[in-house]
């Protein structure tokens, strides 16, 4: 017979407090379960470390592992573990935390928090994860003996204002925790937990990757109708993180990246890697073969999963990942965290920046190492998220130079090959110092823009970006490995020589700005409702105009995409170039010096205008009587 009943009041805070934790703090009422099988996991580890280290030399440990043991009829589940256990003075310091920590100064800090995974966090902070079991049962019962001794202890509660100890005699070495379940109750979100699928899911989802094995008696009935009781294992207990590299096959990671990323492909690259020192912790990441359908919408989320010590804690855990690697998926397992951090404190976490940041370096440099030893993996790897790497430029100025070394962009060097970066400066002219580009919706579009014919009559290449994030990151990113990024389409372009080659002289720039001293400033001010400045061009060869923007607008095509967002963006005035050299410029100026007054100069001005914004795939500020100019000029010539 049991003796030595003590019971024991809760301090007024401290009932407070548990009314919290039993119906406010987890929003998510099946991590009861979680919490549960941590705790037993915690005392089998102990139970294994004690035997080869400590005094329990002798202690049987060839089968430690945790039961769960469901009984219809009393509503009960049970939480067994054969483990280390814990004495009654364990029971009152660890078990008894909630009864010692309940001062008003806890209490205060829980009505301060706004949010349910704020407090949750504070509730792994002081011990008492063990409580949420009351969100799901009536009573609470503890029963455990401490190895090497010879008496056990039970603990019992309701959860309200008072527990009890008392001794406990014929009890084996472990704890058992029974929980005495409420009625399932889908407008409490409490499910049936005492349903074997019920408990199935809840294991798989938190607690599969536990080193000891979790086994249940389940019934299974044979095609006679006849009743037979198994024991089943319920966790997988195949972490393949926590093993080395060596010890797992192909085939296996293959099987757990389908099962954590549910795509039917291989990865394209594993990352398994394992940081011991002051913050321990193993990651297993996958770059997939195929992009999601989802990548680019606002409801993708990052891949990667948080465990602590192999129980899974979260989903798409954002602290670890930055957002423009969302596509890579994998499990980082934490061995210093708490089970109830929330991702507020995860974001904000030293230890957990630093985690991140050698994070991402692994992974930029799997794919620097591919670029380098398998270029045509690297070409597909960049074809399906080249896009989402490139977002990396705006928003992690630390590895700016990591993710430069990796962009990779058609150009005019090979028109079925892409190329990076470095390749293109291996490639630059002798006195070429910058690289050049030109953005654009397709390559089509930007192959053929009149801002292309010079650089393409004098042999520079240039490269064709066509991602609409490229017109972002271009302007944020002044240069690649001392050399300059230069639009083609934007400011002056002086490449100092004449079509054919030779070098141009400074009479002959000089003459060519007196021919045109009259038609540029009138062609201005007649164009001034659309461009700021009319000059000559050194970039056209066969085009007679084009339209640019100085050094530092926003182009066009930016502007459509803020406006899109909803952003109100002032209009850029541009500038529209004229080639000195082309039949239909020298006759506008032989015709300007000639009759300036003559009205259709003002409406050839109009159609150069609208036929250089045409070229560069712009919109016209009025199709309808750009057309209509043109329709009367040519049935005039006609």
């Amino acid at each position: 017979m049991p003796s030595s009943v003590e019971t024991l009041e809760f301090q007024a805070e401290t009932r407070q407090l548990l009314r919290l934790v039993i119906h406010s703090i987890y929003s998510n009422k099946d991590i009861f379960l979680r919490e549960l099988i941590s705790n037993a996991s915690d005392a089998l580890d102990k139970m294994r470390l004690e035997s080869l280290t400590g005094s329990l030399a002798e202690v049987d440990t060839s089968d430690l592992h945790i039961s769960l043991e469901v009984d219809r009829d009393a509503r009960t589940l049970t939480v067994r573990d054969n483990g280390i256990g814990m004495t009654r003075d364990d029971l009152v310091e660890l078990i008894g935390t909630i009864a010692k920590s309940g001062t008003a100064g806890l209490l205060e800090k829980f009505r301060e928090s706004k949010d349910a995974a704020t407090t949750e966090s504070l509730i792994g902070q002081f011990g008492v994860g063990f409580y949420s079991a009351f969100m799901v049962a009536d009573k609470v019962t503890m029963r455990t003996r401490r190895a090497g001794t010879d008496s056990g202890t039970q603990w019992e509660s309701d959860g309200e204002g008072s527990y009890t100890i008392q001794d406990a005699d014929d009890l084996p070495v472990g704890t058992s925790v029974t929980l005495h379940l409420k009625p399932a109750d889908s407008e409490d979100g409490l499910a049936d937990y005492l349903s074997e699928s019920k408990i199935r899911q809840t294991v798989k989802r938190y607690s599969d990757f536990i080193r000891w094995p979790i086994r249940m008696a389940t019934d299974r009935t044979d095609a006679d109708g006849e009743t037979t009781s198994d024991l089943d294992t319920l966790n997988s207990m195949k972490a393949l993180w926590a093993r080395s590299r060596s010890e797992v096959t192909e085939d296996e990671y293959n099987e757990f990246y389908q099962q954590i990323s549910h795509d039917w492909l291989p990865p394209a690259e594993t990352i398994h890697m394992r940081a011991e020192g002051t913050f321990e912790y193993e990651a297993l990441l996958f770059i997939p073969s195929q992009a999601p359908f989802d990548l680019y919408s606002r409801e993708s989320k990052s891949g990667v999963q948080l465990y602590v010590k192999r129980v899974f804690i979260m989903d798409d855990c954002e602290a670890l990942m930055p957002n423009y690697l969302r596509f890579v998926k994998g499990v980082v397992d934490a061995h210093d965290l708490s089970l109830n951090v929330s991702r507020e404190l995860l974001q904000h976490d030293r230890q957990i920046q630093g985690v991140r940041r050698r994070l991402v370096k692994k992974v930029l440099g799997a794919v620097k190492d591919m670029q380098a030893k398998d270029a045509e993996r690297y070409t597909k790897v960049w074809a399906q998220f080249g896009r989402a790497l490139k977002e990396g430029l705006l928003e992690d100025t630390d590895n700016t130079e990591a993710l430069l070394e990796l962009v990779s962009a058609a150009s005019t060097h090979d028109p079925e090959k892409t190329t990076t970066l470095r390749q293109y400066v291996e490639r630059m002219k002798d006195g070429q110092d910058t690289i050049y580009y030109l953005t654009g919706e397709t390559r089509a579009m930007v192959e053929n823009s009149p801002h292309m014919e010079a650089f393409a009559a004098k042999g520079f290449e240039v490269l064709i970006l066509t991602d609409p994030i490229d017109e972002v990151w271009v302007d944020q990113v002044l240069a690649f490995d001392g050399h300059r990024l230069q639009s083609i389409a934007k400011g002056q372009v002086d490449l100092d020589e004449t079509a054919d080659g030779a070098k141009e002289t400074d009479a002959h720039k000089v003459q060519r700005e007196q021919d045109f001293a009259a038609l540029l400033p009138w062609l201005t001010t007649t164009l001034s409702d659309h461009i700021k400045q009319v000059r000559l061009s050194s970039r056209l060869t066969t085009s007679a105009a084009c339209i640019v923007g100085d050094a530092h607008d926003v182009t066009p095509t930016l502007e459509k995409m803020y406006r899109a967002m909803g952003q109100q963006m002032p209009t850029t005035k541009r500038i529209l170039e004229l080639n000195p050299t082309h039949p239909l410029i020298t006759t506008l100026r032989t015709a300007h010096d000639t009759n300036a007054d003559d009205p259709a100069l003002t409406e050839i001005a109009e159609l150069i205008h609208g036929s250089a914004l045409l070229a560069e795939g712009g919109d016209l500020p009025d199709p309808a009587r750009f057309t209509r100019l043109l329709t009367d000029h040519l049935t005039r010539t006609l």
